[in-house]
């Protein structure tokens, strides 16, 4: 697989909901450049890319599988969980799904994860002139 990355940031919930209604009410338009995905802590960001998630990740694109079960009985996880995780990589677009024979193959969108933060950073994006 080619590497595809993404720039992610850090955002508490409070201001990603700010964010959101002020672009839907074309109150402020996105710069370039900005993050496209936003984890409300780094600890959320730590836990949805742990290491055993990025094995997940690497064993869905060498291995290819198939299913969900596939994908579980290669990791030596349980279904669930691994349906449960990559339930959650796919809130934040790192993982989607190709449907074929009522399976539900799993497939990587990125694989590398650039991040974004500091102090005043953000919210700042909804005082900034735009």
């Amino acid at each position: 697989m080619k590497k595809k990355s993404i720039k992610c940031g850090i955002i508490s919930r409070k201001e990603f909901m700010e964010m959101t209604i002020a672009i839907a009410k074309g109150e402020y338009k996105p710069k370039r450049g900005m993050p496209k995905v936003w984890f409300e802590s780094l600890q959320t960001m730590a836990q949805v890319l742990s290491n055993e998630n990025q094995k997940l990740l690497d064993t869905i694109i060498k291995q290819k599988p198939e299913s969900i079960k596939d994908l579980a009985d290669l990791t030596g996880r349980e279904k669930s969980n691994v349906s449960r995780t990559l339930k959650k990589m796919r809130q934040y677009g790192i993982v989607g799904f190709k449907v074929s024979n009522g399976a539900k193959k799993p497939i990587v969108n990125y694989t590398d994860f650039k991040l974004e933060f500091g102090l005043n950073t953000y919210p700042a994006f909804l005082l900034d002139d735009q």
